[in-house]
């Protein structure tokens, strides 16, 4: 990095040094500009958030009483000079690119996007920048996405066909953002739409956004049994390892994750099936919005960074890196069930897991 840099690296995050903030930092700051709510980039201890509008609900729902500031789309803020605006990565909801103008530069911070279009959230916008932030998580010429149409009818006849056999549909998803992009998609004529308690309470920021999502069901309120041989059950990866499964049984699960482009990793989950459907860009759609900003210089974080970083330099671009702490699903995962678990003091859990 070089003198005059509107962003650099720091031990607690990506800094603008003129600014005195940071984006997405992954250790307690005074302020902090966040570009969506995933427990990678959305950590608690900041003195100060700035988000969009959108983003507010799912934040104040997982990091709990914040000193918030809302933002809508376009909008811009000074602070300490650096004109601060928010422009839709197409990500999950109230995701985020962070735009900062200073002293004749213009530096663009993606955050995680997607160029798919998407019913649950904005679509992405490109924005000219001389310097653009990329994440490349599937950043390998390997990953290339279907239509998501293609995918959902995939679902569709997945769950169709379980239905048809009497058993349930087990679909493995990451509670914020896949599960209610799947909801958009599905045919809820099925059958009955269960989703675990780490989900429902996103749905519910998703609709309260005025996003239509079909109607869910907690286990706690299904009163026929019969539903329980016909339905579909969105549920974090880890709860396919307790109790609360099994009274699904019999069931076919699967799990639907951009990696399950790659057998071995459908192989090593043990899922009968794999639907490919992820809320990040794949490579075409990497290099379509990197093109779209029209910068000379690039910054890759999280994912397959030196590939990334090889391959623009190859197309005369300047590139380099940022060394970061996003891209923990892990700890996305984690978190959703520590918060679940938290907010209704494990006794619905509990409950469930006896039934």
């Amino acid at each position: 990095m070089s003198a005059g840099d509107l962003i650099v690296q720091r031990h607690e995050g990506l800094y603008c040094p003129a600014g005195d903030f940071y984006i997405d930092p992954w250790r307690p700051v005074d302020r902090a500009v966040i570009t969506h709510a995933h427990a990678d980039h959305a950590r608690t201890g900041h003195g100060h958030y700035l988000a969009h509008t959108k983003a507010q609900g799912v934040m104040r729902s997982r990091l709990g009483a914040i000193n918030l500031q809302p933002l809508e789309y376009g909008e811009p803020v000074i602070h300490n000079g650096v004109r601060i605006s928010l422009h839709p990565a197409g990500h999950v909801l109230g995701s985020s690119q962070v735009r900062l103008e200073y002293g004749g530069q213009v530096w663009v911070a993606s955050g995680d996007y997607k160029v798919a279009p998407d019913a649950t959230c904005e679509p992405f916008e490109p924005v000219r920048c001389d310097t653009f932030i990329t994440e490349s998580t599937f950043g390998l010429p390997i990953y290339r996405w279907q239509d998501d149409k293609e995918v959902f009818a995939q679902i569709n006849a997945w769950w169709a066909a379980n239905a048809a056999a009497g058993k349930a549909s087990v679909l493995c998803c990451y509670s914020f953002g896949k599960a209610q992009r799947i909801l958009s998609g599905i045919d809820p004529s099925i059958g009955a739409i269960i989703t675990h308690a780490a989900v429902e309470p996103l749905n519910r920021a998703y609709r309260e956004a005025g996003v239509a999502l079909p109607e869910t069901r907690t286990v706690s309120e299904v009163k026929d049994a019969a539903d329980f041989k016909t339905c579909l059950v969105l549920c974090p990866p880890s709860a396919t390892g307790t109790p609360w499964i099994k009274r699904f049984e019999p069931y076919s699960d699967a799990f639907a994750s951009g990696w399950m482009l790659l057998r071995g990793a459908r192989r090593r989950g043990g899922y009968d099936r794999g639907f490919v459907l992820s809320d990040h860009a794949d490579w075409p759609g990497l290099h379509s919005a990197i093109a779209a900003t029209q910068a000379s210089r690039v910054i890759v974080t999280h994912g397959s960074v030196p590939v990334m970083v090889r391959y623009l330099q190859e197309q005369g671009l300047q590139a380099g890196s940022f060394q970061t702490e996003y891209g923990d699903e892990n700890l996305e995962e984690k978190q959703e069930l520590a918060r679940t678990e938290s907010a209704q003091g494990a006794t619905d859990l509990i409950v469930e897991s006896k039934t």
